[in-house]
């Protein structure tokens, strides 16, 4: 089936095959970008607005009238978190019901229910904690956006460029939480520590913004519509499992220090909260920004070689914060870090490359074994999609466990953090080991695979 010229007028483009090589250059290439630019657009402001609370509660103290206490916090912004992993899945399912677009559209206007709740309620002294955890809640909306995102442009994209688009992708999105992080910094900057409603006032026509260029410019993609069952064939796959643990490490070290790393500085060293916000930003925007840099190392090395050499970092630089905790050394503690961010970013770039080229060396056994090639590589680009869903909402909850392990290691006698810090530790290792063991020793290599361009009715068929 020949693909129809590209529409914003929310019909769905038919026959959509990026991997023919003239449909790609003459049509899908353009079409691919058009749809990633705002599609990053989209899923950063998700991102900023899932993050919000981690620099809320920097403002939080008895001067305004709402003095709650570092484990109190560390609650709030956990809210977020664990309700942004939980609609992650739902979120990627919807894009293969309702489209690309049109998921965008309502995505990105939702996001006004949490932005405008935040801007009210942090100005009301007395506010009892469980009104925040319900507000806290609805931010976690942002962090759904992930999903949807990656599912929807994974489809756009030939598997041979899909590392750097959703490198692109995600790490612009990524990027919203280190915006939001600058922006409670000029907002203490400028107005002081008491003005925390600034922050979640900025992001309301931002919102709004993100939602008119969805429905203006991006499109609905036939493509990306996935049979009955594919979560469950996915869920199926070991695969599927061993790439969230991976998955939990990386991107819920990314989430998880995002939004604790400024209580932590103030827990940890006794910050202010212009001197913990003076830092916040830069470990987020770094973590976003070598993100594509993982994508694109692991389009060159292969996925599994790169996630291995940063669980391998990881591991170093978590050894280094405990040396410099114990030194009581605030410059260590930032360079590592600052380090630890960056790992995560090329981990998480890494890591969702190898999702992929699993599905596709699957694909070239299948047909090696005697099957049909257009199906093979239908099947391994649906369940593709289908992974990253299920992956994002695991790894998400990486983040959860960061937050709750650090309220516990500072709720304890030794009062500091190293004893969430050994736990993040172990569990880089193990990672590592998997990594090794699952997709560099075994039989299945990550490297990504070349595989024969499948028909146009591909994507129909998928």
């Amino acid at each position: 089936m020949t693909a129809r010229a590209p529409t914003r007028s929310g019909r769905w483009i038919e026959g959509w095959n990026p991997e023919d090589e003239r449909f790609w250059a003459a049509t899908g290439r353009r079409v691919a970008r058009r749809n990633l630019i705002f599609s990053i657009l989209s899923e950063h402001i998700g991102f900023s607005v899932w993050s919000i609370w981690s620099v809320l509660v920097l403002f939080m103290s008895p001067e305004i009238g709402l003095p709650f206490t570092a484990a109190e916090k560390f609650l709030l912004v956990v809210t977020p978190n664990l309700v942004g992993a939980v609609l992650r899945l739902p979120y990627a399912a919807a894009v293969t019901r309702f489209g690309g677009r049109n998921w965008t559209v309502l995505s990105s206007a939702v996001l006004l229910v949490p932005a405008a709740l935040a801007c009210y309620f942090v100005q009301q002294p007395g506010t009892p904690l469980w009104v925040f955890l319900l507000i806290g809640a609805t931010a976690g909306v942002g962090g759904g956006n992930f999903s949807s995102s990656m599912t929807n442009i994974t489809t756009f994209f030939p598997q041979r460029h899909q590392g750097w688009a959703l490198g692109l992708n995600a790490g612009g999105g990524n990027l919203g939480v280190a915006a939001v992080q600058v922006v409670g910094l000029l907002v203490i900057a400028a107005a002081g520590s008491t003005s925390p409603a600034y922050v979640a006032a900025i992001y309301l026509p931002l919102i709004v913004v993100a939602a008119v260029c969805a429905a203006l410019f991006m499109d609905n993609v036939d493509a990306v519509r996935a049979r009955p069952g594919a979560l469950r064939e996915a869920a199926a796959n070991k695969h599927t499992w061993w790439i969230s643990v991976l998955y939990i490490g990386t991107f819920g070290s990314f989430i998880g220090y995002s939004s604790a790393f400024g209580l932590v500085l103030q827990t940890e060293f006794g910050a202010t909260p212009l001197q913990a916000a003076s830092w916040t930003f830069l470990g987020p925007l770094l973590g976003s920004v070598s993100r594509p840099v993982g994508g694109w190392m692991s389009d060159r090395l292969g996925g599994g070689r790169v996630t291995l050499w940063a669980f391998a970092g990881m591991a170093a630089g978590t050894a280094a914060l405990l040396l410099a905790s114990s030194a009581g050394s605030f410059a260590g503690y930032l360079a590592a870090f600052t380090a630890l961010f960056v790992l995560t970013g090329i981990g998480n770039g890494s890591t969702y490359k190898v999702i992929p080229a699993i599905f596709a060396r699957e694909a070239e056994d299948e047909v090696t074994g005697g099957g049909e090639a257009v199906v093979a590589f239908a099947r391994a680009r649906r369940l593709s999609g289908a992974v990253i869903g299920i992956a994002g909402a695991v790894g998400a909850l990486g983040g959860v466990g960061i937050n709750m392990a650090f309220r516990a290691s500072y709720g304890s006698e030794a009062a500091n953090g190293d004893a969430a810090l050994a736990v993040f530790l172990g569990y880089y290792l193990l990672c590592a080991l998997v990594t090794w063991t699952v997709y560099l020793r075994g039989a299945l290599r990550s490297t990504p695979a070349p595989q024969p361009a499948p028909s146009r009715a591909e994507a129909a068929r998928a």
